[in-house]
Formats: structure tokens, sequence, C-alpha cells
């Protein structure tokens, strides 16, 4: 299966296609378009994951065993046809900022975009200090600024591959739902985006200001003391950046969105323009981070992920996921919901999953809501995943 994009042929497998690159950046550049190729390039692997250390989720998550690489800017699409014209989802992975890849098995969008008759597009941004750390003459905000070259490469080729551009939903987890807000919330991305659909945004947490950010940045450069941050190796940089601390008392990360009166407005909720949107939270979302926190510290930091203020001032559907496998200290933690929307049960062996029965993967209940939206209807209720 051959498909023709901007840049040059790609060949890809059943639907999917893999590790496209959409653009390409220096160190604390901005991101531009790739060199064009000649003949047909192999999309069937997903490319290299963003330099990232292990994530502070891999106790719930398990491990993610991608290379790393700084040319790390590429896409996948996963389509049930190339003909045709169908509604896309452009999905921005979570990680706080700091880890993650839209390659990760548990994102193979396969199922969904079948089940959903829709096409189904998954990134790659930069992370860490290295897309989202702010100093002088370097650009604040260059992970979201990849995000933007990837809406951009979907609005000019995802017709080739059977989707609408016109018809883009832009969703995320976690990060990537703050992500997906702050775009929407952004009039860069204007003609780009025609619905929202965040999963567990932190809708609590607001973007460093331009001293917080240089503040994160002072303890960056003091853990690298001599050291070039432009040329010092990759790994050198990554050890930097753990020994920048986070907020006391917070799961906020010290390297995030920036407010920059540009692509960061200092409150996104405030900035964002109405329209569509399906908004969703877990049951008990900080068990990922602390599983044997104390039921009332559980049920409190929810408000994090919450806001009446965004669902009231959006044309939102909003529910909540309580799903746990069975007897599993996790319970219906962050992130639990993930392989019911991408019907991945059956390729994540994640320690929040342990004690599930097989065949969830068939579950296809949240997948008819998301589709439901996806297609441009308000599904009508939403009823919970029901165990084989």
């Amino acid at each position: 299966m051959i498909v023709e994009t901007t840049t040059g042929r790609v060949r890809g497998d059943r639907g999917a296609f893999k590790g496209i690159p959409y653009a390409t950046a220096k160190r604390f550049e901005a991101p531009t378009l790739p060199k064009p190729w000649s003949g047909v390039k192999d999309a069937l692997e997903p490319g290299p994951a963003a330099p990232q250390p292990p994530s502070r989720l891999e106790h719930a998550l398990g491990p993610m065993p991608l290379p790393q690489s700084e040319d790390c800017l590429s896409l996948n699409v996963f389509t049930p046809s190339t003909a045709g014209s169908r509604p896309v989802l452009v999905w921005i992975h979570g990680g706080g900022f700091s880890s993650g890849s839209g390659g990760q098995v548990w994102y193979t969008g396969t199922r969904l975009a079948r089940e959903a008759d829709v096409v189904v597009v998954t990134l790659n941004y930069r992370l860490g200090a290295l897309g989202f750390l702010s100093a002088d003459g370097i650009p604040p905000n260059l992970g979201l600024a990849d995000q933007l070259a990837a809406l951009e490469w979907v609005r000019d080729n995802i017709a080739a591959f059977g989707g609408n551009p016109a018809d883009l939903t832009l969703g995320g987890q976690s990060a990537g739902a703050q992500s997906a807000l702050a775009l929407w919330s952004s009039p860069r991305a204007n003609g780009l985006i025609k619905r929202i659909a965040l999963q567990s945004a932190p809708l609590g947490m607001r973007p460093s200001t331009r001293d917080e950010a240089a503040a994160a940045t002072e303890k960056l450069l003091e853990a690298l003391g001599s050291s070039d941050i432009r040329t010092v190796p990759v790994e050198r940089l990554l050890a930097a950046q753990l020994a920048v601390p986070g907020k006391p008392g917070s799961i906020e990360p010290p390297f995030q969105l920036v407010a920059d009166a540009d692509l960061v407005a200092a409150d996104l909720i405030e900035a964002a323009p109405p329209g569509p949107a399906l908004i969703s939270w877990t049951r008990e979302e900080l068990r990922a981070f602390v599983p044997d926190a104390p039921q009332e510290t559980i049920e409190a930091a929810n408000s994090f992920f919450t806001s009446d203020r965004l669902a009231k001032k959006l044309d939102a559907v909003t529910y909540r996921f309580d799903w746990q496998a069975p007897g599993n200290r996790f319970g219906a933690c962050h992130c639990v919901d993930i392989p019911f929307l991408f019907g991945t049960h059956d390729v994540w062996a994640a320690p929040m999953l342990e004690g599930a029965p097989k065949g969830l993967e068939a579950d296809t209940r949240l997948r008819e809501v998301w589709a439901a939206f996806l297609h441009g209807t308000r599904p009508a209720h939403i009823r919970p995943p029901k165990l084989p």
C-alpha cells in the first residue's frame, strides 16, 4: 500500500503507516519541513521516541522499549482505507511533557480506526528540557510547535490516506490533553481543529510563567556546570534534567507549557473558544502516582484533573471512567482508560492491568462513544465496559 505525501511516497502495511517524518529540527530550534526523499520510503515501524528518562509512571504502565533520538519528529497513520474522506483523530500522547511516544504499542490505532471508521494519527514531539525549556535565544514551547507542525502536515496530507482535513478532532491524554487544549486556545491553530477530546487533562495546572520557566532553566544549567546546553551529549542533558525539582507537593513537572502570549495562553480555559469537546477523567487518577495513598487524598486530587469552568464554556460531553482490574492496587487510575479507547489490552502488559480478564480488547463501548463524537454526534449515553 503506497501513498503520495508532500515530501515523498510511503509504503504502509494493512492500513498502518508508521514513522513518517512530518518535520525536522536542530536542538532548541523551531521545526521545519523535512527534506523530500526519492523512491518509496518504508513506513512499517514507528520512528524513535524523543530523548527521555524512564517514565515516572513506569511502575504502573511498564517500560517503553522504543529507541530514542533527537531526530524524532515522526507520526503514524492508521486508516481503514485510503479511499473516501473520513473524520480524523490526531492523538497527542501523555507523559508529563517528559516521557512517552506516539509509537508506543498501546497507541496502535488499527482497531479504533476500523471500528470508528476514522483515520487515526499519533505523533512524537520533543520532551522535557529539549521541548519545553525557556531561555534567552531559545523559543519556549518547542514541543508544542512540533505538534502544530504535525497538524499542518495532516492538513496537507491526510486526504491521501482517506481522511478529511476539515473534520479533525485533536485529542490526547494527560499532558497530551493539556497540549490539545493549548492548541485549541491558540490563534496559531485556527482552522486546523474542529473539536477536541481530552482524557485526564491536568486542568488544574496552569502554564508556567516566564519567571518560573527561567528558574527551572537556571537549575538545569547549574546541574550541567560548564557544559554548553546546545552541544552537551543528550545523556548528560537528561541527567541534569532529573536534578531539576518540580513544584513541591505537586505532580507538576519542571518543564511544561510556558505562557508566551503566542502558542500558550496564561489561562488556557479563559482563552478557549467555544466548540464541541469530549472531556473525561478516571475515578482515581492519583493512584498511578501514589497507589497506596488514602482514599480521601485520591478523591481530593481529582480536582486537579477536572474543571466545571471548561465544561460549561465548551459544548462538552463529560464522563468519569471507573473500571479497574479486579484486586489491582492501582484501581481506576490515570491511564487505565487508554487501552479501552485503542483496544490494545492484548498488546499491553501493564502492572495497572494485572488481574484483568482476557479479551477486553473486544469491548467496544468506549470506542463507540468516541466514534459518535468523532463523527459529530453527541453521545446519548455512556455505558461502562462489561467484563467478558
